[in-house]
């Protein structure tokens, strides 16, 4: 079975306030097949941002391999968010309304899909998709100071 490795981050500035995804595809040697980012708006808490990485890395994963080929891979997120990881592997349980629907939605995403893993890893291990996020964030921000 094929086996891709997906890290991913969110983040808020101000929290809540503008945030962005970045997602970073591997394949199981470690090797970058794609990375994306993508700015979410103005009123997002660090943990929506969070949440909402995974959804975006959900959804891009199955569009990149195909709605029947992804059931045969094996997808592994890693994050840095504990809560995220802890909530998603059923180890912490989802208080906050707006959270639950984010989880229901991960949920729901993870029925279509083949074997998918929620793996916490230290901040310094997922570099690469905290620089997407900075980027999105930042690019907004240049364009929001030029008009």
């Amino acid at each position: 079975m094929e086996r891709i490795i997906i890290y991913t981050d969110g983040g808020a500035r101000g929290n809540p306030g503008p945030a962005a995804v970045g997602v970073v595809i591997c394949d199981e040697n470690g090797k970058m097949l794609k990375e994306y980012s993508d700015y979410l708006g103005e009123r997002q808490t660090n943990n929506e941002a969070e949440y909402q990485a995974v959804i975006f890395a959900l959804k891009k994963t199955k569009a990149l391999y195909g709605k029947e080929k992804i059931k045969s891979v094996e997808i592994e997120i890693r994050s840095d968010s504990e809560l995220l990881v802890k909530q998603l592997n059923g180890q912490y349980r989802v208080a906050e309304p707006r959270m639950q629907s984010l989880f229901v939605e991960v949920w729901n995403l993870r029925v279509e899909l083949g074997r998918v893993k929620f793996v916490g890893i230290a901040r310094e291990q997922n570099k690469e998709a905290d620089r997407l996020v900075n980027e999105a964030l930042d690019a907004k921000s240049q364009k929001a100071t030029l008009f």
